[in-house]
């Protein structure tokens, strides 16, 4: 039977299971509209931005292991998702994102709302495509199922031309597809495997560093497994938190410029490290000349072009990181290094992470969270709420963390967490931002308040662009240039010293969450917290912004220096600088 292009990408989502669709209309994407209208086996989430919305379907995927699914339009319909590819990309998200675009023959004439999206994105995602001919559309939505959610996880683009949409053609939709030249690795090699395990055997300082790649590939359990069966030590990097229980006798802390002391010595001094599923970024890996200098490098990954090129290992591994733990776990055993792990306990005991400040602080707040919510998702914005969120935060097989991890983007913490209550409506999400962050995709209130998601929102209010105030505090002489965003006309330009005379914050948070029809709670001392989220929690069908007003200049501490070792670490702030 003969139906249309847009009729056949109805049909192509149901086959590939696609539950939620995340998606803004327009011109060029109208008859998508036209043929998605009264489908009952899609859910069609309408939110208020297009990076609002791809910021959405992340959380989504993130949260649920499915893909994600965008739909927008042409030109910038297409542009305003390019933020959002780039952040999904760069953690390996699994999105496929369909975009509207001009007919085929105008394709090149500077048509009205026409871009080139495949060649903006092609860098920035595993893979775009225009489809130029009807009789191909079936096959590149199977292909683009199966590369996003293939391998190492990612983006795929696929622009839809108008007329491709309205042509008539089969609907036969491919039950699997093959691809030349794409054959993601599903094994792991047995020889470079046994190797691995004979070096760990014999290491006397070993650790585990585990980054983002263990919890996409849902191997939390298989983790915990082998640090229980081998007693090695597990530090992970900001997405690896959460590969096994924040609470486990083997996690140390996070690595990197924001890492315990306790993780970064131990990677420092370690003599084997055993590294599944991380890039070895720059963020983790301080100075790289003095990173890890006595250890002898194992480094599992999906991707063979990740693997020694940021730090040369000794022993690379390709595969999924799940295919690839269960394959250690079948020739682990006990190591003897009792003398290690009590060394690491002690630094961690000695140099814990703290924060000294009286009164209401974000470790406080966090850790109210943690005794509040036994069930949840907590969805952070990027800056230092980011950061005290990965240093406070308990993660166990209850609990799971979203997060930009690679790009850094601001404006991701409250679509992500609508995505995430999207898929799991049963489950309390929590969104941690800052006040700077929360403006960037505010309008995603409506959002939720329109799907009735009774989501909380925490905004860490210091009317400062708080993580580079940091630095300007710390390393140019507190030059607080378009950090304050309580910053009027009327001020003197060259001020860094916050008091009572600064002008009002805008916007008045409070007001502005109770006009889109949010509860809002303003909290101001430590004593406030508790009820405050008790509150939010018996809240129903409605987000609650609780807005905690916490000290201007409050700094994200230990804290690596740029261009230091990992073990040249500022553990804490003088009291000469508050």
């Amino acid at each position: 039977m003969d139906i249309t292009g847009a009729e056949l990408f109805v049909k192509a989502l149901k086959e590939e299971r696609v539950d939620t669709l995340f998606a803004y209309p327009g011109g060029q994407a109208v008859d998508l509209f036209n043929a998605l209208y009264g489908t009952e086996d899609i859910d069609v989430i309408l939110p208020r931005h297009e990076q609002g919305l791809i910021h959405a379907a992340d959380g989504y995927a993130r949260s649920t292991g499915k893909v994600g699914v965008c739909l927008v339009t042409s030109g910038p319909g297409a542009t305003n998702l390019v933020t959002g590819i780039a952040t999904a990309n760069y953690d390996s998200v699994p999105l496929v994102c369909f975009t509207g675009q001009v007919p085929t023959d105008l394709i090149g004439n500077d048509a009205f709302q026409e871009v080139d999206i495949v060649g903006i994105t092609r860098n920035i995602c595993k893979y775009a495509v225009t489809v130029r001919k009807r009789e191909d559309l079936a096959t590149v939505i199977k292909r683009a199922f199966y590369i996003a959610k293939s391998g190492k996880p990612g983006v795929v683009l696929v622009d839809l031309p108008k007329d491709i949409q309205r042509e008539y053609g089969s609907d036969e939709y491919p039950g699997k597809v093959e691809i030349r030249g794409y054959k993601p690795n599903t094994s792991v090699h047995a020889g470079q495997v046994k190797k691995a395990m004979e070096t760990l055997h014999n290491a006397k300082r070993p650790v585990f560093l585990i980054g983002g790649g263990v919890p996409i590939s849902r191997a939390n359990k298989e983790m915990q497994q082998l640090a229980e069966i081998t007693g090695v030590p597990v530090i992970t990097t900001i997405m690896g938190k959460g590969a096994i229980p924040t609470s486990h006798e083997r996690y140390v802390g996070n690595i990197g410029i924001h890492g315990s002391y306790a993780a970064n010595t131990a990677v420092s001094q370690c003599d084997v490290l055993f590294s599944i599923g991380t890039r070895f970024n720059d963020r983790i890996t301080g100075k790289i000349e003095e990173f890890a200098t006595h250890a002898t490098i194992i480094h599992v990954d999906v991707d063979p072009a990740s693997i020694s090129r940021n730090i040369a290992v000794n022993i690379p591994i390709v595969g999924d990181a799940k295919t690839a733990i269960c394959a250690l776990l079948e020739k682990a055993h006990p190591l003897d290094i009792q003398e290690w792990s009590d060394q690491i306990k002690q630094w961690k005991t000695m140099y814990p992470i703290t924060m000294k400040t009286e009164g209401l602080t974000p470790e406080k707040i966090i850790k109210e969270i943690n005794h509040t919510f036994e069930h949840s998702i907590v969805a952070t914005d990027v800056g230092q709420n980011q950061l005290w969120t990965t240093q406070f935060l308990s993660i166990d097989e209850n609990k799971q963390m979203l997060t930009s991890g690679g790009l850094g983007t601001m404006g991701y913490g409250l679509p992500a967490a609508i995505g995430a209550k999207i898929g799991n409506p049963s489950k309390d999400v929590i969104v941690i931002s800052g006040d700077g962050g929360m403006q960037m995709n505010i309008q995603e209130m409506a959002t939720a308040i329109v799907y009735e998601l009774p989501i909380i929102i925490c905004i860490f209010n210091n009317g400062y662009l708080g993580n580079v105030r940091q630095w300007q505090e710390m390393f140019f002489d507190k030059r607080y240039s378009c950090t304050c965003l309580r910053y009027r006309k009327s001020c003197q330009n060259s001020c860094n010293s916050p008091g009572g005379n600064c002008p009002e914050y805008t916007p008045d948070f409070m007001k502005l969450a109770e006009s889109y029809g949010a509860k809002a709670i303003r909290v101001t001392s430590a004593e406030e917290i508790a009820a405050a989220f008790q509150t939010a929690k018996n809240t129903p069908k409605v987000p609650t912004v609780i807005e905690f007003i916490i000290e201007r200049e409050e700094n994200v501490m230990p804290m690596v220096p740029p261009g230091n070792a990992l073990n040249d670490m500022i553990l804490e702030r003088e009291a000469s600088e508050k």
